[in-house]
């Protein structure tokens, strides 16, 4: 009763808007998977990464696009511009303030190898970027928890004051195994900061194509893509091998690749084995770190071959 509540709510809020463009039922199912994503849960994720093991961890966590965790808010907002025929994801101001990540561990979570992995990647985003982490204070009602419960690799998009407690969630592992690979926990860690996957970007369909046919059933609103008025690429070119690209296989149904590069790239697409140059100049340029926006040899090159 309260499922179809919701929907019939829903087309009486958008009828004195621009008109409904989605049957009810269609509505009724991206409502579902919307809903679906609010929990991951072990046996799922351990079932799932057995099941696609050519997929990368995250993209095994159940969470939406894999790895991000919805608030309330922006699964309502979803539903209301799905109905309208548009594809939206409404999320706050994704800075953290002074380029400051406030965090904390959550309590006995981890082991000291496993702490000193998410440190090591907190130490490499510190390095590479002007973006700082502080360790939670008593006082401080807005921080990142994580842990590292079994149900995969997942975490929020951004900062968000009334949010309070954000979640980062790496289950435990090894360090270099499936959630606890290096590119992996700076891959969340980039959510946290604010970062969509690279897939989703805009002009996502210039680079590659998605293959319908291998996707999994109820898995498909996994590859929406966003308009330029949400996201950004920070005159930054498309990355086939950012740690935030998914893999070529991400929710196949038969093995067969769901992504395909339209173009000629070095490396492994989907790889996290590193974080490319891309990845750090986008977090840079972000957060309007001194010197992001400086011409770099790229550029340089692209001038010359114009």
């Amino acid at each position: 009763m309260i499922r179809a509540i919701t929907v019939l709510c829903l087309v009486g809020v958008v009828v004195a808007k621009p008109s409904i463009v989605r049957s009810r039922e269609d509505i009724e199912e991206f409502r579902h998977f919307l809903e679906s994503t609010k929990s991951s849960d072990g046996e799922h994720f351990l079932a799932r990464s057995k099941e696609f093991p050519l997929a990368n961890p995250e993209e095994n966590s159940g969470r939406f696009q894999g790895d991000i965790i919805l608030d309330d808010f922006i699964i309502e907002s979803m539903l209301e511009q799905y109905a309208m025929g548009r594809n939206a994801y409404t999320w706050p101001n994704t800075k953290w303030p002074n380029n400051t990540v406030v965090w904390q561990f959550g309590e006995g979570e981890f082991g000291p190898l496993q702490q000193a992995a998410i440190l090591d990647g907190i130490a490499h985003i510190e390095n590479s970027t002007c973006v700082k982490f502080r360790y939670r204070e008593p006082e401080d009602t807005v921080f990142v928890n994580v842990t590292g419960l079994p149900g995969g690799c997942y975490a929020n998009v951004g900062y968000l004051e009334s949010r309070q407690v954000h979640t980062l969630n790496l289950a435990r592992n090894i360090p270099g195994v499936s959630c606890f690979r290096h590119a992996t926990i700076v891959h969340e860690w980039m959510h946290i900061l604010g970062f969509l996957h690279m897939h989703s970007t805009y002009n996502r369909d210039e680079y590659v194509d998605i293959v319908e046919e291998n996707i999994r059933p109820g898995t498909e609103n996994n590859f929406n893509i966003y308009g330029s008025d949400l996201v950004t690429n920070y005159d930054i070119e498309y990355d086939y091998v950012s740690c935030l690209h998914y893999s070529a296989f991400a929710f196949s149904i038969n093995g067969n690749a769901t992504i395909v590069a339209k173009q000629e790239h070095e490396g492994l697409m989907g790889q996290r084995v590193y974080i490319t140059d891309k990845d750090w100049l986008r977090i840079n340029r972000h957060y309007n770190c001194p010197g992001a926006w400086e011409e770099t040899e790229e550029d340089k090159e692209e001038e010359k071959e114009e």
